[in-house]
C-alpha cells in the first residue's frame, strides 16, 4: 500500500503522520505550504475541496483504484478500516472511539485553534475577549479528557485513532498556555503516547520537505 500524504506541519497534519507510522504504512510526503496559500491550488482542491490540510491519496484504494480522502477525522477512520488497526470491529470499544474522535473534531481542535489565532492578535483590546473565551473553553476540554483518563488508560480504553487525533493537538499544549501539571491523568496519558516509538517517528518526520 502506498499513501500520498498532502499536509503541513500542523496538529491536524501530525495526527495523520502519527497514524501512518503506528500502522506501519508506506507513505510519501507532499507538502502543502499553507503559509503561502498552496491549499488553494486547483490540484489540491481536487482532493480537498474545503482547502484544508491534510488530505491523502491511497494509490491502492477501494476496489484497487486510487482513493482520495480529506478531513483528518475521515482519514483516520479510512486508514483504521482499511488496516483493521486502532478501531475495534464492533462493540462498545468501537463506539467509544467514535465518541472521542468526534469530541476532538468538534471541540479539542477548533477551540485551541482559536487560542492560536487570538494569541497572534497584536491589538490587546481586540485580543482580550477572544483569547479569554477560547482559552477557558480549551482548559475545560483538557479537564474533560483528564476526568476520562482517570478511569481508563487510553481515551477509548485501548490505544486508538482517537488518541492519535487528540495527541495532535495536545502536542501544542504549551502554545495553548496549558500546564499539563494541572491535569495529572492527561499528563500520564500524554507522556505514555509520546514515548511510543512509532508515535515519536510521526512527530519527528519532516512534513515540510517532499519525500517519495
Amino acid at each position: 500500500m502506498a499513501i500520498e500524504l498532502h499536509t503541513w506541519d500542523t496538529p491536524n497534519g501530525r495526527k495523520i503522520s502519527v497514524a501512518l507510522e503506528e500502522m506501519g504504512l508506506t507513505y510519501s510526503i507532499h507538502p502543502i505550504d499553507i503559509s503561502n496559500g498552496k491549499q488553494f491550488d486547483p490540484a489540491f482542491l481536487k482532493i480537498s475541496p474545503n482547502n484544508r490540510i491534510p488530505a491523502i491519496i491511497d494509490t491502492q484504494g477501494l476496489g484497487g483504484k486510487p482513493q482520495s480522502v480529506f478531513e483528518s477525522g475521515a482519514i483516520l477512520l479510512y486508514l483504521a478500516e482499511k488496516t483493521g488497526m486502532f478501531l475495534p470491529a464492533s462493540g462498545p470499544g468501537r463506539v467509544a472511539v467514535w465518541e472521542w474522535l468526534m469530541w476532538q473534531m468538534g471541540g479539542f481542535g477548533p477551540m485551541p485553534g482559536q487560542v492560536h489565532h487570538f494569541l497572534a492578535v497584536k491589538d490587546e483590546a481586540a485580543k482580550a475577549y477572544g483569547y479569554d473565551r477560547y482559552h477557558k473553553e480549551t482548559v475545560r476540554l483538557y479537564g474533560v479528557a483528564d476526568r476520562r483518563l482517570a478511569s481508563v488508560e487510553y481515551l477509548a480504553g485501548d490505544v486508538s485513532i482517537a488518541d492519535f487525533a487528540v495527541l495532535g493537538w495536545a502536542w501544542r499544549h504549551e502554545r495553548h498556555n496549558v500546564d499539563l501539571a494541572q491535569f495529572p491523568h492527561f499528563k500520564r496519558w500524554f507522556d505514555a503516547m509520546m514515548a511510543r516509538p512509532a508515535t515519536k517517528r510521526g512527530f519527528d518526520v519532516d512534513l515540510k520537505t517532499p519525500r517519495a
